[in-house]
C-alpha cells in the first residue's frame, strides 16, 4: 500500500509522514528530499537555476517511480497534486491524505521554517499572508480530491492511525 500526504507547505507533510510510515512500520519517502538527494541541487537552487516547469516534469516522473513501491508513506511537495494529471494518479496509486491548515496558521508556521521556499522567497512578511490566501485557494481543487482530509489544528496521530489500520486491513 502507498500512503501520499499532500497539503499546502509548511502543513507538516514531512514531519507526520515520518511518525506514520514508523507507526505503520512503511518506508517513508519525501519528494522534495528525493529530488534533492538525486539531482544535487536544492529545490530553490534549481528554481532558480532552470524553472518551475522543468521541476514539475521531474516532479512528475519521481511521482511515478513511487508507484512501484509498496508499504511507504509518501510526502508530497506543496505543488505535486496541482500539476499534470498527477492528483489522479495519486488516488489510483493509494490512499490520499490532505492535512489542511487554516491560513492564518499556515502563515504562522511558514515564518517559522527554516527551509525557504521557492514561490514565497521574494515574499515580504506583511504579503505572506494573500500569497498563500491566493495560491491555497488555487491548490484547494486538487487538495479536496485527497480520500481523507485531517484537520491540521486538530491533528492526532493516533486517531489517522486507527483509521488507516481499518483502512489496510484485509475485509
Amino acid at each position: 500500500m502507498r500512503i501520499y500526504l499532500i497539503g499546502y507547505m509548511a502543513s507538516g507533510k514531512s514531519n507526520i509522514g515520518r511518525h506514520l510510515a514508523e507507526k505503520l512500520c512503511y518506508e517513508f519517502i519525501d519528494l522534495d528530499y528525493l529530488f534533492e538527494e538525486r539531482f544535487k541541487i536544492s529545490i530553490l537552487d534549481f528554481f532558480e537555476k532552470y524553472d518551475e516547469q522543468v521541476f514539475r516534469k521531474i516532479e512528475h516522473t519521481l511521482l511515478h517511480e513511487t508507484m512501484k513501491m509498496d508499504n511507504v508513506v509518501i510526502s508530497t511537495g506543496g505543488g505535486t497534486p496541482c500539476f499534470f494529471n498527477n492528483m489522479e494518479l495519486i488516488r489510483q496509486a493509494g490512499i490520499s491524505i490532505y492535512l489542511c491548515w487554516t491560513i492564518p496558521a499556515l502563515v504562522s508556521r511558514l515564518k517559522k521554517v527554516k527551509r525557504k521556499r521557492p514561490l514565497l522567497k521574494d515574499v515580504p512578511a506583511t504579503e505572506l499572508e494573500g500569497r498563500v490566501t491566493i495560491q491555497l485557494t488555487q491548490r484547494e481543487f486538487y487538495y479536496n480530491q485527497a480520500d481523507l482530509i485531517v484537520k491540521g489544528e486538530e491533528f492526532n496521530m493516533e486517531s489517522l492511525h486507527s483509521i488507516l489500520r481499518h483502512r489496510l486491513s484485509p475485509d
